[in-house]
């Protein structure tokens, strides 16, 4: 798996060879489907609510006697069926958060690397540091790439104060994200991939780094027969 190199200017300067566990491996899409759904699922804020007809104001009263109006017989005007009153069954604010593994956030990460990298929509900036907080700056940096006006998503080692307040205003062209902080929902609402060169080794780090307790290798049992 290969990348190009590009300077601010977008000048190609070389290919690097890519990790291919990380940006060649098995896409698996089912998993990309769940993972890009969960996500989903947690941004909802979850803040829709109805009021029931004991919390509607007014309705203390009975609206007219029980018998002899020739009227359908009410308790209250708040009733779910008068127009004003309560709403039965009604949505309250409730949490859509889903809960995803560690293991499963990483390999989904892995398939959606792995994933725009058989695009070729993967490439590496030599330097991200900016000279001024300007937005017209960081503006020309996206401009020199070679990404044929599609939306992107540059990954850094650390969001400086310049790059920071200059790319505020092009998110809906580039959004900075850190490398610890990347995962496979942002790379599947973009379609193409700027990782600074610094940040390679930081998503190599989380990406294939064990886990804890597990062991490399297996003890053979006392006894154990081995063919």
């Amino acid at each position: 798996m290969k990348a190009a190199l590009y300077t601010k200017d977008g000048k190609k300067k070389r290919e690097l060879v890519l990790n291919p566990e990380i940006y060649a491996a098995r896409v698996n899409q089912r998993l990309l489907e769940i993972v890009h759904k969960a996500y989903s699922a947690n941004l909802r804020h979850g803040t829709a609510s109805t009021k029931e007809r004991s919390e509607v104001r007014g309705g203390g009263r009975k609206p007219w006697k029980q018998k002899g109006t020739g009227r359908a017989r009410h308790g209250t005007i708040r009733s779910p069926i008068w127009r004003g009153g309560g709403t039965t069954f009604g949505p309250w604010p409730r949490s859509y958060n889903v809960a995803l593994p560690k293991q499963m956030k990483k390999k989904a990460l892995i398939s959606a690397l792995s994933l725009r990298g058989s695009e070729k929509s993967v490439m590496v900036l030599e330097d991200v540091s900016l000279e001024t907080a300007k937005t017209r700056e960081w503006a020309d940096v996206v401009k020199a790439l070679p990404l044929q006006g599609k939306k992107a998503i540059c990954v850094v080692k650390d969001v400086e104060t310049n790059l920071k307040r200059a790319s505020q205003n092009l998110h809906h062209r580039m959004v900075v994200v850190k490398a610890d902080e990347l995962n496979a929902f942002h790379i599947l609402q973009r379609e193409k991939i700027v990782i600074a060169e610094n940040a390679l080794s930081i998503l190599e780090d989380i990406l294939m780094k064990k886990r804890s307790g597990d062991p490399t290798e297996t003890p053979e049992k006392e006894g154990a027969v081995t063919a």
